[in-house]
């Protein structure tokens, strides 16, 4: 059971909504009911309005393409999934890194020097978590004096096609325990990932609601930050998962 802070914000002066994609406004490529008129509706509200996703299984601009397919009124620059965020660090680092990620976001790293890899990058790999991708994974870590572990978010499951799925943070679970090494998360719920946001929305934390659909890394690590958080009843949501008394 996940314990969270339970909902007042109704006193505070909200200037921006930080909204979750994957469970919120979409799952396995069809917009959730309702989800594209409450976006428009925020959209035309003054609000400001971003879009903040551990989505790695495609590319920022293939994401952008299929919620606009979708009816959504998005751009790129109100995206924030946690490739591009994770390839800056890569360049300011001199890194080079070993990626274990979905073969349809390998374009978003096409600039990044992957040779002699000097570090571990892990996103939702889907298929790709095989024993021996992981290994490879594992046996690159093991084998630097100072390892280094990336994980693109450390979600536990999401739902897709009506099942509950493993996310990222699983094998990031499994490459932490079998080389002792801590993963840095670049995504949700990391509060440097979330003030990128908020930077960009010109507000303070104390401005802004995070929207999504899990209890840790949307709302938990939003309230972390300094937001307040939200959570919706779509997507991964389990009654079972959150304390009654703190749920909204």
């Amino acid at each position: 059971m996940i314990k969270v802070m339970a909902a007042n914000f109704l006193d505070r002066n909200i200037k921006a909504v930080i909204l979750d994609i994957t469970g919120v406004l979409k799952e396995s490529g069809r917009a959730i009911d309702g989800s594209v008129e409450a976006v428009n509706r925020l959209l035309n509200s003054g609000l400001q309005v971003r879009f903040c996703t551990n989505e790695t299984t495609v590319t920022r601009s293939d994401l952008v393409r299929e919620l606009q397919a979708l009816g959504f009124n998005v751009e790129d620059s109100k995206v924030f999934p946690p490739i591009p965020a994770m390839c800056r660090i890569l360049k300011e680092r001199n890194l080079r890194p070993h990626l274990l990620v979905h073969p349809d976001a390998m374009a978003d790293f096409a600039k990044i020097e992957q040779s002699e890899p000097n570090c571990v990058v892990i996103g939702d790999a889907t298929h790709q978590f095989s024993y021996e991708n992981l290994n490879k994974a594992f046996q690159c870590l093991m084998q630097l004096e100072q390892p280094i572990l990336f994980s693109l978010g450390k979600g536990k499951y999401y739902q897709e096609h009506g099942e509950l799925v493993l996310d990222a943070g699983a094998y990031m679970s499994a490459l932490e325990y079998a080389t002792d090494v801590k993963a840095q998360v670049v995504g949700k719920p990391s509060c440097i990932f979330f003030e990128a946001v908020l930077q960009d929305a010109g507000v303070c934390a104390f401005e802004a609601v995070m929207v999504g659909d899990d209890i840790a890394s949307d709302v938990g690590g939003a309230q972390a930050c300094g937001m307040a958080g939200v959570l919706v009843r779509t997507g991964k949501y389990r009654y079972l998962s959150i304390c009654p008394c703190n749920c909204l």
